[in-house]
């Protein structure tokens, strides 16, 4: 009886110091998704969101997004897709503000509009909204936008996905 009494209170003291799980979950892609795999994952908090869009010149039947950065305590992600072409956009996020939420659409191959919405109730929205519809939120309450993966073919996205957890500032301390 003494021997299970030592083992539950080891048990006990472990658990106590253990972390708190982090609260993790994904909405899994939108779009066709042809061409090379991205991710934008990176250290600390996202602070700002950078959408390049190539723009409808008469010819093409609509716009889609040809490039992408986040911005993670204020560095940017290296670029995924392309600016050769057309409109950089960019939303800069407050203290204590986070995405809560990513919408969009996808057409012929091309995600063609992003939407991004902030707890404070701040949207930012790029493209054209033709095409099939998506919507994107974290499973759990107080999760955030981590980061964004996907496929790019070189000339535009073809699949967004979203990663949403709970960030923990103890993470990025010193």
């Amino acid at each position: 009886m003494l021997h299970y009494f030592v083992v539950f209170s080891c048990l006990y003291a472990m658990s106590m110091t253990m972390p708190l799980p982090v609260y993790y979950s994904y909405s899994p892609a939108a779009g066709e998704g042809s061409g090379t795999e991205f991710s934008t994952a990176y250290e600390g908090r996202i602070t700002g969101v950078r959408v390049y869009e190539y723009p409808y010149y008469g010819y093409y039947y609509n716009n889609y997004l040809n490039g992408l950065q986040l911005q993670y305590d204020g560095n940017w992600t290296a670029l995924v897709g392309m600016n050769g072409y057309g409109n950089q956009r960019e939303m800069t996020l407050f203290d204590n503000e986070y995405f809560v939420q990513v919408s969009g659409k996808y057409y012929s191959g091309y995600i063609s509009e992003l939407m991004f919405v902030t707890n404070e109730g701040r949207s930012f929205k790029v493209g054209q909204p033709t095409g099939l519809s998506f919507n994107f939120y974290p499973t759990h309450d107080g999760s955030e936008l981590r980061f964004l993966s996907g496929r790019q073919n070189g000339f535009a996205l073809t699949s967004i996905g979203a990663h949403w957890a709970v960030f923990n500032n103890n993470s990025t301390a010193s």
